[in-house]
């Protein structure tokens, strides 16, 4: 792994308090999950200048010559295909290499704490992306709150919940 769970838990909480910091009134108003993951995104971005952090990426390269839309073995009653609820099969906030199916190092599902939709399809994701065959070194799954105290952060490895 080229970034250790310790490490990659002090990149987020930086980048959350970036976030909160900059750009706060995103929090205050109750925007979209999908405009926060992307300021947060940004915000991760300056960790990785090796690597690429991506929101709502759908690729996935098998092998040296294929490339293909990510798809995951869910079930699928609850998704909406006309996207209004963002309830999609691509990860909220990845870091990786493009390109390079050996750099897969974090995936991120966001939640707003004001949210009332139900965890379990993004935790299924999280349980589905640390496996085979996308083998995320690590998986998070993010509640943002107002405070930093209202963060939660629950961590995924080899497609188990991890405990701290």
């Amino acid at each position: 792994m080229l970034f250790t769970k310790a490490k990659l838990v002090v990149i987020v909480k930086s980048s959350l308090k970036k976030l909160r910091n900059l750009d706060k009134k995103l929090l205050e108003i109750n925007v979209n999950e999908r405009t926060i993951t992307h300021k947060l995104a940004e915000y991760l971005q300056q960790n990785f200048p090796e690597l690429n952090v991506d929101c709502e990426y759908n690729r996935f390269e098998g092998n040296a010559t294929e490339t293909k839309v990510k798809r995951l073995n869910l079930p699928t009653d609850n998704i909406n295909w006309d996207d209004t609820e963002a309830k999609t099969i691509f990860p909220d906030i990845i870091v990786h290499k493009r390109g390079s199916r050996g750099k897969n190092i974090l995936v991120i599902e966001v939640k707003k704490s004001s949210s009332t939709v139900p965890e379990v399809y993004d935790r299924n994701k999280l349980i589905a992306f640390t496996e085979d065959p996308y083998n995320y070194e690590l998986g998070l799954f993010l509640k943002i709150g107002m405070e930093d105290s209202e963060d939660t952060m629950d961590w995924y490895s080899n497609g188990v919940r991890t405990l701290e």
